[in-house]
């Protein structure tokens, strides 16, 4: 049987740990299928989608998940929800999916904790929308706490989240007027990522009041702000978990794959791992 072929397509695209991490998804599930890069920019893409669904999938990163949409037959609910693509199933029917969402619910459920009741998110960019999104639609009372540059950015986000989600719960302050509250915390900021490791968004004050405590920043696997939380006692985790969760999530799109708990936690510590030697 030929070989199918998958690949994960943005620009620019070095710096991935996709292959590594869908290639481990392919061997565990027993399938010898090939998963590589191609670098496409938003200018090339017109001239290059040909060669991007002869594939059997792919995955898209910055700056084509809003890009690839024209060149879709059909969009998930959830793609639809979002306007971002990030996971394509080829066939018949191109159909464009983001495993985002389902990866961070995944991510939390794996290291116990629940999305439900107070929720703080810090930050309002790409990752921050799909946490304060799938917040909103689980009933949970939100706050958004904002550098004063981004506070235009943050309130279109609020405005956006209550039009589609009719979810009115939802409180804004900055950063620094943040007092914290029980519940979970969500880093959503790239305070604290390699190389500026030393560096956090809010103050040991704030972190204390959290029972848990999520970065989506995933290098390091452990940053200053989950290093503080379990210091206090917070159930705390770092977002390689997210990484390989959304990816988990491609896979179940591509052939219904299911996989053990025990397998992705391995593959969350190999990851981690590989980033830490290449990256």
């Amino acid at each position: 049987m030929e070989k199918r072929k998958f690949a994960v397509t943005g620009h620019p695209i070095g710096h991935t740990m996709s292959p590594f991490i869908h290639k481990r998804l392919f061997e565990l599930a027993g399938l010898d299928d090939e998963y590589g890069i191609i670098d496409i920019s938003p200018q090339e893409l017109p001239l290059r989608i040909g060669e991007l669904n002869e594939l059997a999938g792919y995955n898209i990163t910055i700056p084509n998940k809003q890009n690839i949409i024209p060149y879709l037959d059909r969009l998930h609910p959830k793609a639809q929800l979002y306007g971002s693509v990030n996971t394509v199933r080829n066939g018949e029917i191109r159909e464009g999916f983001t495993t985002d969402p389902d990866g961070f619910l995944k991510s939390l459920a794996a290291c116990g904790i629940s999305l439900a009741g107070d929720v703080t998110v810090l930050g309002c960019g790409g990752v921050a929308r799909t946490i304060v999104y799938e917040a909103a639609l689980a009933g949970c009372s939100l706050t958004i706490a904002v550098r004063p540059e981004d506070v235009g950015m943050r309130n279109a986000l609020i405005a956006d989240v209550k039009e589609k989600t009719g979810c009115k719960d939802v409180n804004a302050c900055l950063l620094s007027e943040l007092s914290g509250k029980s519940g979970l915390l969500v880093n959503c900021t790239p305070l604290g990522m390699y190389p500026r490791v030393d560096t956090i968004a809010v103050d040991d004050r704030v972190i204390s009041k959290y029972e848990y405590v999520y970065d989506v920043v995933y290098n390091p696997m452990e940053t200053l702000l989950v290093k503080k939380a379990k210091a206090n006692g917070s159930v705390a985790s770092g977002g390689m978990s997210m990484l390989v969760w959304q990816a988990v999530v491609a896979h179940e799109i591509w052939d219904g794959t299911v996989y053990a708990q025990a397998d992705i936690d391995q593959l969350v510590e190999d990851s981690a791992a590989e980033m830490k030697k290449n990256f």
